[in-house]
């Protein structure tokens, strides 16, 4: 786990609980920052079989904060290309850590192929990294304004391929300054080289945040992956 055991927001299922959704924050973000997510679902009575957990990511000294501590699932060592330069021990930390949530759920009695694991910018690439590399097979796994993490170590750590058929959808701006959108790209063009089934969105002028239009992609993209049972059950 990493450094100090992060705490979890949850919104549990207001109908019985057949599917968990796992959001990831961003560097220097807390889970408190995506609930609204859930909130909003809520309101409209979208997805009352779920559970979503928003966990908070343990406060770790962050290289380019000039070593200044904030919330992190991994250590960032430089913006020119974070897809080059990155902190190995902290992500295997962490993707244990969400490996260890999905096993939970498991535990709790959600199938696997009822869990989505997603997140923004670093929590998008930890939910990617993180899902590609479970030996569980997921409902499905996303990630906005997001990255590869540990890209050429990738064929090792995914050669059990349980998550090779699980969509995977990327959400990323045109215009965003931190997280480059040819980093977005090569992201997809990796994956797809590994063998998975990649919807890379592309948003003009969005930069690094999220836009109704991709939050209306990602609702699509959970009601496709994990529909209500309840339906099932009564045709």
């Amino acid at each position: 786990m990493p450094p100090s055991s992060p705490t979890s927001l949850i919104i549990p299922a207001v109908k019985k609980h057949t599917a968990t959704v796992i959001m990831a924050h961003g560097l220097g973000d807390s889970g408190a920052g995506w609930i609204s997510l859930a909130e909003n679902w809520r309101r409209r009575s979208k997805f009352e079989e779920v559970k979503f957990i928003f966990p908070n990511a343990p406060t770790i000294p962050i290289t380019v904060n000039f070593g200044m501590a904030m919330p992190g699932w991994y250590d960032i060592l430089s913006f020119s290309d974070v897809q080059e330069d990155q902190d190995e021990p902290g992500i295997l930390k962490s993707q244990r850590y969400f490996h260890s949530l999905i096993s939970s759920e498991i535990e709790s009695g959600i199938p696997s192929d009822r869990i989505v694991l997603g997140g923004f910018s670093q929590g998008g690439a930890m939910s990617i990294f993180s899902g590609i590399t479970s030996e569980k097979k997921l409902g499905g796994i996303f990630g906005l304004s997001s990255y590869l993490l540990l890209h050429k170590k990738l064929p090792e750590l995914t050669k059990k391929g349980a998550n090779k058929e699980t969509p995977i959808f990327m959400g990323q701006g045109d215009s965003d300054p931190l997280i480059r959108p040819e980093w977005g790209r090569k992201t997809a063009q990796e994956l797809k080289k590994l063998g998975y089934a990649v919807d890379l969105k592309i948003y003009p002028g969005l930069q690094h945040s999220a836009t109704p239009e991709e939050i209306d992609d990602v609702e699509k993209y959970l009601n496709e992956r994990i529909p209500p049972q309840g339906d099932k059950t009564s045709l």
